[in-house]
């Protein structure tokens, strides 16, 4: 069994960090669904702006906001504006095909990764 990447959204901006919420990511509804995440999925959270890395779990956001929200004690470590990887994996003994899509700063749907 290895764990493997299934699904990433590259490239996303923070829109908000919000540490009085209680720890999680929210992830607009629509992104979700393109990158084949699910809601309560734990995922890999990696900021190529300051190079922070850590793991939470997903809250659907509103369909359509574009809403990239750090929430709870994830906060103090990736702040509102970085550009981040969202990364889900999956623990399996075949090869998966991953979904990989990439956004623009407004956390628009661009591609597909291939």
């Amino acid at each position: 069994m290895r764990w493997v990447m299934r699904s990433k959204i590259h490239k996303a901006t923070v829109t908000e960090a919000n540490v009085d919420y209680i720890g999680s990511i929210t992830i607009d509804a629509d992104l979700i669904e393109k990158a084949g995440l699910w809601p309560g999925e734990k995922v890999l959270v990696v900021s190529n702006t300051s190079g922070a890395r850590l793991e939470t779990y997903v809250i659907e956001g509103e369909r359509g906001s574009g809403e990239i929200c750090m929430n709870g004690a994830a906060a103090h470590l990736i702040k509102a504006g970085e550009e981040v990887i969202i990364i889900g994996f999956e623990l399996t003994d075949k090869p998966v095909e991953p979904k990989a899509i990439l956004v623009d700063k407004q956390n628009r749907f661009v591609r597909y990764l291939s």
